[in-house]
């Protein structure tokens, strides 16, 4: 019961809502890196950061591997792709807007270019 509960509260995309979160993933798309890098980059407490690390894990936008005494945590893509898939039908839209608005600031420029001669 706790287990299907958390796999619809933990996705990708409650995981990058949160600023420190989206931070962390910037940070480690850069490359590998131990916890304490995080930390110093991020320029919060240890333990805020394990906590948002862990949260990365669970949905697997973040996974861990030891080597010797640390922990190095690298970026894993892929559950990004369900954000970007639902991203993509507002992209149409974005982008019909833009080349509607670049028709427009043309035809203003061209207004002003007419105004001066």
């Amino acid at each position: 019961m706790g287990m299907a509960r958390a796999a619809t509260t933990t996705d990708a995309f409650n995981a990058v809502a949160e600023p420190r979160r989206r931070q962390i993933l910037d940070l480690l798309a850069q490359g590998e890196r131990p916890v304490n890098d995080l930390v110093v980059a991020l320029g919060l407490a240890q333990p805020q950061v394990s906590k948002h690390l862990r949260v990365l894990r669970e949905v697997d936008l973040v996974r861990v591997r030891d080597e010797g005494r640390h922990r190095l945590y690298r970026l894993n893509a892929g559950p990004l792709r369900s954000i970007h898939d639902w991203l993509r039908k507002y992209e149409q839209q974005w982008n019909a807007r833009f080349d509607l608005l670049d028709t427009v600031l043309a035809d203003l420029k061209e207004e002003e270019a007419d105004g001066t001669d």
